[in-house]
């Protein structure tokens, strides 16, 4: 009768053992659920893509992994995902992400991933290895972007009304403009201060250009010249959260949008008030 009672008592040891390991190991599998669903909010969120897809990735990858009470609350430059119920353990984390720049082939990739996840070809480490992946993926090199400037701005100068010559000039000014930004404007000044100057860069540029008679119309060479500076993305995302009652995030992306729209109008103004007094207004 002893024996029994040791057998039984170990039984029940043995089973409160693998009960707390089998609960740790849940745990544990949610936890990396919330980190990868975090990880996959943050990247798109860093990289511009809108609250609704955010919310929704952060959804698909919790319910396919089996997380039911995962919640997310996604604002412009910050994710807050919870989770826990009866059968859930208490997970909360907050991350704040600055507004930044727009990379669309991460966006792109990010969301991808999540319907792959959706159709069973991933593990949760697997798609955390992943995320590590696009995360780590190099943007365009400089060159490219330099030219992609270029040529932008010469086909909005064309597009606007201006002539072949002031693409020309466009071309050029959007070169300059793009080396600017890249290797003094972005890393070394404010974005405010960065656009104005970038404005201000423009406008004398075409100015000189114009006065040289490289071009026709001035007010089509820096309209087109102007175009990298112009937030299209940040703006469009703007009214579409604010179409979706995202009111808050809409509200942020679009003053940020306003601000620069505000800072290159001072810019361009400052330049041709530079370019009218060094002429003594002949420009004008």
């Amino acid at each position: 009768m002893q024996e029994n009672q040791i057998i039984y008592g170990q039984e029940q040891s043995n089973y409160r053992q693998n009960d707390k390991q089998n609960n740790l190991k849940q745990d544990n599998r949610e936890k990396e659920v919330m980190e990868v669903s975090l990880q996959a909010g943050h990247l798109l969120l860093e990289n511009g893509a809108e609250i609704s897809r955010v919310e929704e990735t952060i959804e698909r990858i919790c319910r396919y992994y089996g997380v039911c009470s995962g919640n997310a609350f996604v604002l412009t430059n910050g994710i807050f995902v919870t989770v826990g119920s009866r059968n859930e353990p208490d997970f909360a984390k907050v991350e704040h992400i600055p507004v930044s720049g727009t990379h669309l082939d991460r966006v792109a990739a990010v969301n991808q991933l999540s319907r792959e996840i959706e159709a069973g070809m991933y593990t949760v480490r697997e798609a955390a290895e992943r995320l590590e992946c696009i995360k780590r993926m190099p943007g365009k090199p400089k060159y490219m972007q330099v030219l992609a400037s270029g040529c932008g701005c010469a086909a909005f100068c064309y597009l606007f009304g201006g002539s072949i010559w002031d693409s020309a000039v466009a071309l050029l000014t959007g070169i300059i403009l793009y080396i600017y930004v890249l290797y003094v404007s972005a890393p070394h000044l404010s974005k405010i201060v960065g656009n104005i100057s970038g404005g201000a860069l423009v406008t004398i540029l075409c100015s000189a250009m114009y006065l040289a008679g490289m071009g026709q119309h001035l007010n089509y060479m820096v309209i087109g010249s102007i175009m990298p500076l112009i937030p299209g993305v940040p703006f469009t995302n703007a009214i579409r959260e604010i179409a979706d009652s995202d009111y808050i995030s809409g509200s942020v992306r679009m003053m940020d949008a306003l601000l620069i729209f505000f800072c290159i109008a001072i810019g361009v103004g400052v330049g041709f008030s530079l370019a009218g007094w060094v002429t003594g207004g002949t420009l004008l």
